[in-house]
């Protein structure tokens, strides 16, 4: 079965390295084109065209997907089936040009929480598992019949970064599990049944990555560990924008306003809340380095 490969970010490498591992014939891989970066604006290569390059992969890096002389070039290689892990939204023409179809592996438990980052969303929400689902490719986004779900609990101090790496992993088993059963037509497709309450999961921008101290402890707790280690939430310290990164809190009543500091500058640094405290535990200052609080207060003057 020949499988052509789309993917970019770090997520997708373990699904593309399970493949070769496992002797899958992957022809090609698609992904992102080399993007400047750092401080010298150096080309980067994506993860995936570096993991393909170190196997002899042929690497196709398409700047616009319906171009006439990629579209030809992607049908030379007569794959089979397509796979796609963390790439990008995909023309009907090129999903639909394999035979045995093209699927996607995609980080939350369909339906819930379709879109641009579900594991960011499912932690900010206070979700207590997520998962991985293989599907079908369709027009709609993310709304294809389901082939298989993989599901993983989620702890009360799990941060994004901490989901990402186990679902990456998760997902490659997946990926495997699910070009096996195509291969051998053992699977049976499940349309996705529409819920009641639909829990979305767009694109983060820089504002959704603020703290409202006006909420209560435990939704501020999942909105930092949510954004933890990127996009990162952040608030201000001293009129600067300080990122943080680990939280713990406590309910309590105070008359503080919202966005009250407190600390005794040597262990502790807190937030009023609406319902008590949040406990800042990691964070950067612009310019420095991320660092746990009490090192943080052994070098900051407060004013």
């Amino acid at each position: 079965m020949r499988i052509i490969f789309m993917g970019t970010p770090d997520f997708a490498v373990p699904s593309l390295d399970i493949l070769v591992q496992n002797g899958c014939n992957v022809v090609a891989v698609i992904t992102a084109v080399d993007k400047p970066a750092g401080r010298g604006k150096k080309l980067q290569q994506s993860p995936v065209k570096k993991y393909a390059l170190s196997k002899n992969i042929p690497v196709l890096q398409p700047p616009r997907l319906k171009r006439k002389a990629f579209l030809e070039e992607l049908a030379s290689y007569k794959a089979d089936l397509q796979v796609v892990v963390a790439f990008r939204i995909l023309p009907e023409q090129i999903f639909n040009m394999p035979p045995m179809g093209t699927f996607n592996l995609h980080g939350s438990i369909l339906p819930q929480y379709r879109g641009a980052a579900p594991i960011n969303w499912a932690v900010m929400n206070g979700e207590k598992e997520s998962g991985v689902s293989t599907f079908f490719l369709k027009k709609k986004v993310d709304t294809g019949n389901i082939l298989f779900i993989e599901k993983t609990p989620i702890g009360p101090d799990t941060t994004a970064g901490e989901l990402h790496d186990s679902l990456m992993q998760i997902g490659a088993k997946l990926v495997l599990k699910t070009v096996k059963a195509i291969e051998s037509g053992d699977y049976k497709e499940k349309p996705q049944k529409e819920p009641k309450v639909s829990k979305p999961a767009p694109k983060i921008f820089k504002e959704d990555c603020r703290i409202d101290w006006n909420r209560s402890v435990d939704q501020i707790h999942n909105h930092i560990r949510g954004l933890s280690p990127y996009p990162t939430a952040f608030s201000y310290l001293m009129g600067q924008r300080v990122k943080i990164f680990k939280s713990s809190w406590e309910k309590a009543n105070h008359e503080k306003e919202p966005a009250t500091l407190q600390t005794d500058s040597k262990s502790f640094l807190r937030y009023a809340a609406a319902d008590g405290w949040i406990n800042i535990l990691e964070l950067q200052m612009p310019g420095k380095k991320r660092m746990a609080v009490k090192d943080f207060l052994r070098g900051f003057r407060f004013i």
